[in-house]
């Protein structure tokens, strides 16, 4: 379950690369998330009602997480994918490990050792080498792909998210805060595909389209979350966060088998400084010490 899970994101920016050029980036989050919580409104509903005292006097908290994670990380990841590859923007996803790392050293005050400091520096040298090719006169004239940026967002938004779960309502059920942040994320959205819309040519729908959101609702929306949160129960939440390392493997092979993108020798540099980075900081097995 947890590597269909990674196989399912992978597919997810897969998909947004494949689909860049037929619907826009935010409308294309919105109706992914409008779809989803389409599907799972007959159990959301009753779970919502059950907790809507929790719901409402935690509200500022929950929208804050909600606009993070559905209407934040993908919306800004989609954003990437209009003008990079799938391929970099899925080497890119395996540095939320870090990026949790550095956010947290910075913002709680949770100190790490210096091989995790060694880790952090080693993968964001792998990132740099993503973002410029591998040609260092990029990163002296700040040449970059504007959609390998946004992807480097969308992972500080994640890490921010994943930092501000400590303050998720411990009373309120996982299911209940994946319906409250679903809600939350949709009526963000909305407003602003409307208004993306407004300068954009209509959607030509046809069946890949239908297709696409069918997959985008059910697959990464739904079942990787059900998959993940049944993973993380029998094997422990440090064992499945190892399976996150797949995600970058299967967006390779879909993106070579499905958008026809080569591997060249700046994504294996890439990648291999990312992986050393992440065992130096991440599965080394070094603890945090708090101040």
């Amino acid at each position: 379950m947890l590597a269909l899970t990674t196989l399912f994101w992978a597919g997810n920016f897969v998909l947004g690369r494949a689909f860049s050029t037929d619907i826009e980036p935010i409308t294309l989050a919105f109706i992914r998330w409008a779809a989803a919580l389409l599907v799972l409104l007959p159990f959301a509903l009753p779970a919502l009602w059950r907790n809507r005292e929790l719901i409402l006097a935690n509200g500022a908290r929950l929208f804050v997480l909600g606009a993070l994670s559905v209407a934040g990380f993908n919306t800004f990841a989609y954003l990437g994918l209009q003008s990079t590859t799938a391929m970099n923007g899925t080497l890119m996803q395996s540095t939320m490990p870090i990026m949790i790392l550095l956010l947290s050293a910075i913002f709680l005050k949770e100190m790490a050792s210096l091989k995790q400091w060694l880790g952090v520096v080693v993968s964001l040298a792998g990132v740099l080498v993503l973002i410029s090719q591998a040609q260092i006169e990029r990163l002296f004239q700040l040449e970059f792909n504007k959609g390998d940026l946004w992807i480097i967002f969308a992972m500080l938004i994640w890490g921010i998210y994943s930092i501000g779960l400590r303050w998720k309502p411990k009373e309120l059920s996982a299911f209940a805060f994946f319906s409250t942040t679903l809600v939350v994320g949709v009526v963000i959205l909305a407003p602003l595909s409307w208004w993306e819309m407004q300068g954009a040519p209509a959607i030509e729908w046809n069946n890949d389209l239908y297709l696409l959101f069918a997959y985008l609702a059910v697959f990464p929306s739904i079942l990787a979350y059900l998959f993940w949160n049944y993973g993380v129960e029998k094997l422990g939440a440090q064992r499945s966060g190892l399976f996150i390392h797949l995600v970058p493997l299967w967006g390779m092979i879909l993106s070579i088998i499905f958008l026809g993108e080569q591997v060249q020798t700046f994504h294996l540099v890439g990648m291999a400084l990312i992986f050393s980075g992440i065992y130096l900081a991440v599965l080394s097995g070094s603890a945090f010490h708090k101040k």
